[in-house]
């Protein structure tokens, strides 16, 4: 870490600037520059779902481990059609990868999609600064001899405080995905997932169930989602804060209003908070990585979890008959939540991973059981 990084970086090409003044110096291993709010992911693997994952929309993320790219990149790891990070940051990217699915490397695909990335800085001391002080916009950059105009293009970077991103990252239009239907199988139940920024493993999920899955634009009003008569819906994960979202949050309340069992995913989930009359608020550095461990309030069973959020519900603020049933075991933020009188119930994490663990895959089968119980009462 460098307060005053000219004389550092001689044989340097590239480095991460905060908006606190901070400098780190290294290696531009994909030239370029990009500005966004700074993370750390403490994932072992998973680099390309990472990259792909639609909620790291004007973030510039740094992987705590220090070896990234080893097995390459493939076409079967993209949770979306594209990587979403402004910027990469890592100790050392792998430039000959020994993936035996590989089909490129991942400094390659990087370069190929226009991601600035930066390696060879201490990312430890990066990471344990960001724990300190918390996450902040930062510009990752190859201009390394103009730091007076990155320092006040970096001021007018907005917070993601405030920020609503979801229109950035919908879908124009609807898409159906169809399962495989065996001779004599009964209809396929007909689910409709709120594209908030989902990735793709949602409706995979879902569809490996053999559900038929509708994937909606953000802005899907309620009664045209009713209208497909879907047995349940998903709101998906997504980026930004969703406190501005206050015209989705509105559809949501009406979606919770027709009965339809409905779950909730990271970002659905805190716009189902929101729609219940509850307030989120921004986390110091977030969650996110692989390894976020989580309690089951009513089991006592603890996940493994996959996580990628800056805000989180506040409990105090839920109305009675919403119950808080997991937990962050670091923090003790929410990390799920059910409510009593209605089939609605949603998670902070990402049950369907991609980068893995899978333990809360079973919550896709929680829900479609709830589908198909509500289904039997009417």
């Amino acid at each position: 870490m460098q307060n005053d990084p000219q004389s550092h970086l001689q044989h340097r090409d590239g480095l991460l600037l905060l908006e606190d003044g901070t400098v780190f110096a290294g290696r531009a291993d994909v030239p370029g520059t990009a500005f966004g709010e700074v993370v750390f992911n403490t994932s072992m693997t998973g680099y390309q779902e990472i990259l792909t994952d639609p909620s790291y929309r004007r973030q510039i993320v740094v992987m705590t481990q220090p070896h990234i790219g080893n097995y390459g990149v493939c076409e079967a790891a993209e949770e979306s059609s594209r990587p979403w990070v402004e910027g990469f940051v890592a100790r050392r990217f792998t430039r000959v990868p020994s993936g035996t699915e590989s089909q490129e490397s991942l400094c390659d695909y990087l370069g190929r999609n226009h991601v600035p990335a930066l390696s060879g800085i201490d990312t430890r001391a990066l990471v344990r600064h960001l724990r300190q002080h918390g996450a902040m916009r930062g510009v990752v950059t190859s201009e390394v001899d103009d730091l007076e105009r990155l320092r006040s293009e970096l001021k007018d970077v907005p917070s993601m405080a405030g920020l609503a991103l979801v229109d950035e990252v919908s879908r124009d239009q609807p898409t159906t995905l169809e399962p495989e239907v065996k001779d004599g199988a009964s209809a396929p139940r007909h689910i409709a997932v709120y594209d908030f920024g989902a990735k793709g493993s949602i409706a995979r999920h879902l569809v490996s169930r053999g559900a038929r899955v509708t994937i909606l634009p953000a802005r899907t009003p309620a009664r045209d989602c009713l209208a497909l008569a879907p047995d349940g819906i998903v709101l998906s994960n997504g980026p930004g804060d969703p406190e501005p979202l206050t015209e989705i949050i509105a559809e949501v309340r009406a979606l919770v209003d027709s009965g339809r069992p409905l779950f909730g995913i990271c970002l659905g989930h805190q716009l189902l908070a929101l729609a219940l009359g509850g307030r989120t608020f921004k986390l110091k550095f977030g969650h996110h990585g692989g390894n976020q461990p989580v309690a089951d309030t009513e089991t006592g069973r603890v996940r493994i979890t996959s996580q990628n959020h800056g805000f989180a519900v506040d409990p105090d603020s839920l109305p009675d008959d919403c119950r808080v049933t997991h937990t962050n075991l670091n923090d003790g933020t929410v990390e799920g939540l059910t409510l009593d009188t209605k089939p609605v119930f949603s998670v902070q994490y990402h049950p369907e991973a991609a980068p893995g663990p899978h333990d809360g895959s079973d919550l896709f089968d929680r829900f479609l059981a709830s589908v198909e119980s509500q289904d039997t009462s009417q």
